[in-house]
Formats: C-alpha cells, structure tokens, sequence
C-alpha cells in the first residue's frame, strides 16, 4: 500500500512537473491567494449584516452568531492541534481532552481562586501547556498502538474524577468553574463585544495553521511523517521515532491546551465536560470528517461538527420535527443520531474526509476520459509518416 501510494504520488509530481510553467505559477498563487481571502472575509465578518438561514440564528454580526462562530473557530483550531498526534504521526489518542481541560481549568483557578491578573494567567497557561504535554508523552509513549491509547485515556480519566471531587473547592466539582471577567479587560466581557471575542478566536486559530504548517515543511514534519508511515523503518535508519512522536504530543498538548484557555474566555466557564472522553472522541469525529494529515481538513471538520452540533439540537425540537412520522421524527430528534449518520456517510464515500471529495472527483473524471482520449485519432489525421 505503501509502495502504490509512493507511485501515485511520483506521477501526480511528474505531472505537475511536465506542466508549463505559467500554470504552475497559477497553482502556487491561488494556494496563497484563497486562504488570505478568506481570512480577510473571516476578519470583516462582524462588520456584515447578512443572513445565513439554517446556518446562523441571526445576522452574522449578531451577537449570537459572533458567540457561534467564536466556538467554531476555536474548536477548529483544538481539532487542528489534536491531528498533530493522529493526522500527522499516526498516533491514537484518547486523551487529548487533558490538555483543553488543563488550559481552562488552570485559568479560571488563576483568574478567580488565586485573584491573579491576565498576563499571570497567560504565563502559568503557557507554562501547563508544555509542562503537561511533556510529561504525559514522556511515559505515555513508553509503550505504542493501542496501549498508548490507553494510557492517554487513563491520564485524562485520572484528571477528570480529581475534577469532579472538587479537591480544595478548586475546581467546582461537577458545576465548574465560572470565569472571573474582572480579571479580563473590558472588550473581552459583556454581549456587546462579542466581536472581540470572536476575533480573539480567529487569532487562536491562524496561530494554530501557522504553526502546524510551518512544522509540517521543516524536518519535524517529514519525522511525523515518517513515523506515521513506518515506525521501524525509522528507527533503522538510526533516527528516533520516540523524540519524533514527542515532539507531537508536546505540540499537540501545547496547541490544545492554549485552546482550552481560548474557549474559557469566549464560553466563560470551565466544566468536567472539558476533560470528558467524549470530547476526545468529537475531536478525533472532526479529524476523519474533515480530513486527517491534510492542512484545511480538521478546520473544515471542526466548524462543521460545531455548526450541525449546534443547529440539530434547535432542530430537534422544532415544530418541523415534531410533525413527521415516528419513523423519521425519533432518530431526527437525536442530533448525535444525524450526526453519526453524516460521519458514516462520508468515512464509507470519501475515506480521506471532505477535503478528498474534489480529488476523488477529478480521478474519477480522468478514469472516464482515459479510455476515450486513447481511442481518439490523433491529430493530423493519424497517417503514418513518411521516411
């Protein structure tokens, strides 16, 4: 599989090669071009008015929707950081929530328990985002497959119980912890700057492309890759998969837990749920659904699963549902149902999640034209040639 993967990859780069050069020009500029459009679309998003019926609950720069889309963009961002360990190093973790939980959880102790100020907070954040990562890797990673699986789990499931005990009345037991806007400044607080909040999640979320692009083209990238592709092969050629798969853990962590800090500020609170296996779970949903190992697919993923999470729920308690069969209206009152379903759908039809859509459909294209260009007499009439 491998070795076919190498070959189709050898002919797409053959063929991008044998292109003229202007085309490729063309290819490079758009690669460039259509993300900076879109981050400035996304930048003057609360400047616009307009209406997206089933998508939105109002305006876009409504204060709900600025609330919604702030949640979309983080998310993404925390799905981001957890494709570093699957995506690009091919390793499965199921205790990625760790990592958010500890972002917001420390926050909201250093913010409301111990009265510290924001940039104290932002420190000792910082600081639990390497620390943390660091050490779960460090014997997490002792072992590999399903066992590093699990020993991820059990540090997440460890964090979490200690959570819900409430130790010290630190972390509020099964109701939470409320963030301290006092400690915030103004714009962050109140629904009128909304914006403000959502442009701090947009901020989070660049900073999660920039960094995991530019890791993903220096020599830690090829390593992930390497790795995720073959462990042993790594190791024989004298390079170390456990520092290689470290690294991961440690970015991942580090990304995730500075997303854990974004969403404290953007919901206003910290909950067990933050530390949950299910979290774990949506996030690697959001991975596949997108894409995993590719650079837009967990974004896509993340805001998709936010927006349809969010809008079933309306949904299901719509006069609209309630009026259909009990045959469709018990499964579409279950939005994890609708949302399962969808993640069905597209792991059985598109394996490489929705950003290998378009490429599935240009394959397909050129296997159809394939024959016909073949049978077509060549131009000139298909004479032979005079000696």
């Amino acid at each position: 599989m491998t070795d076919l993967a190498q070959t189709l990859t050898d002919r797409a780069v053959s063929a991008s090669a044998a292109g003229t050069p202007g085309r490729r020009r063309a290819g490079r500029l758009l690669t460039v071009l259509i993300p900076v459009t879109v981050l400035v679309v996304l930048f003057f998003l609360p400047w616009m008015g307009f209406s997206i019926p089933g998508v939105l609950p109002g305006p876009v720069n409504s204060p709900g929707s600025m609330q919604l889309l702030a949640l979309c963009l983080v998310t993404a961002g925390i799905a981001l950081s957890y494709d570093v360990l699957f995506g690009r190093t091919g390793l499965l973790s199921f205790g990625h929530a760790l990592f958010v939980g500890a972002g917001a959880y420390g926050a909201a102790i250093a913010l409301g328990k111990w009265g510290a100020g924001l940039g104290v907070a932002v420190l000792f954040v910082l600081g639990l985002g390497i620390t943390l990562p660091l050490l779960v890797g460090a014997i997490s990673l002792r072992v590999k497959g399903i066992a590093f699986a699990m020993v991820t789990l059990a540090f997440a499931q460890a964090v979490a119980i200690t959570a819900l005990r409430n130790p010290g009345g630190l972390t509020g037991g099964e109701e939470g912890l409320s963030l301290n806007r006092a400690s915030l400044p103004s714009f962050l607080s109140g629904v009128v700057n909304a914006p403000y909040r959502y442009w701090l999640a947009l901020a989070f979320c660049v900073f999660c492309v920039l960094v995991v692009a530019a890791l993903a083209a220096a020599r830690t990238g090829h390593a992930w890759a390497a790795v995720r592709e073959n462990e042993d092969r790594v190791e024989v050629l004298g390079l170390s998969a456990y520092r290689a798969k470290l690294m991961a853990v440690v970015v991942g962590g580090f990304l995730g837990t500075l997303g854990g800090f974004v969403q404290l500020i953007i919901v206003g609170g910290a909950n067990p749920h933050l530390l949950s296996t299910e979290l774990t779970l949506s996030l690697l949903v959001m991975v596949v659904l997108g894409g995993a190992g590719s650079r837009w697919g967990p974004l896509i993923g993340g805001v998709l699963y936010v927006l349809l999470d969010n809008r079933l729920q309306e949904l299901s308690t719509s006069e609209t549902i309630a009026g259909l069969p009990a045959v469709l209206r018990v499964p579409l009152s279950q939005p994890v149902f609708v949302l399962g379903l969808l993640f069905v759908l597209v792991v059985y039809f598109a394996p490489g999640g929705i950003v290998a859509i378009g490429g599935r459909v240009r394959a397909a294209r050129a296997r159809r034209a394939g024959p016909r260009a073949e049978a077509a007499p060549p131009a000139g009439g298909g004479g032979q040639t005079s000696g």
